[in-house]
């Protein structure tokens, strides 16, 4: 985490947007651990908390979005194409858009406290027919909970967790 500590600290939020961007529309970079190395240099006063926890939120909905319309024009042919090599067959992709249909704002919002769930939770959406409308109610709440969970809580918690050391 030391490498992108002076990135940070450079390019402050703009920096801190771009990787929750591509963080959220499906590329393999460790968001959640840049978002609380930022939140601890916002607590040194590197950064500005209020400013760097907009970015976030709103890289977290952009990209998510990004990735829902990836899902939505392109991903249902590749899941068809692709999908039995990962033994995803046509069977196991309706039942997981029935899934969608039925669970798809709490799989939305509770996603993106998971690694891998979260890169791939704005395709699958797209891909699987999520109403769009339901999808951005629950990616918003989804990334504000996020955003304040590990932008907000090391914050103000990390004074408390250095007193019990």
């Amino acid at each position: 985490m030391h490498w992108i500590e002076p990135y940070i600290a450079t390019y402050g939020s703009i920096a801190l947007f771009i990787i929750i961007y591509c963080e959220s529309f499906g590329a393999p970079v460790p968001g959640e651990s840049i978002l609380i190395a930022a939140s601890l240099l916002a607590q040194q006063g590197t950064l500005s908390l209020p400013v760097m926890l907009m970015a976030v939120f709103l890289a977290a909905i952009l990209g998510d979005s990004t990735g829902y319309l990836i899902g939505h024009f392109g991903g249902r042919k590749v899941l068809l194409r692709f999908g039995p090599y990962v033994k995803l067959t046509p069977e196991r992709l309706e039942k997981f858009e029935a899934l969608f249909e039925k669970y798809g704002s709490g799989i939305v919002i509770t996603a993106r406290f998971f690694a891998i769930l979260r890169q791939l939770n704005g395709i699958m959406a797209g891909a699987l027919k999520m109403h769009w409308l339901k999808f951005v109610a629950a990616n918003i709440i989804g990334a504000a909970l996020w955003t304040l969970v590990w932008g907000a809580g090391p914050y103000y918690f990390s004074a408390f967790f250095r007193s019990l050391l």
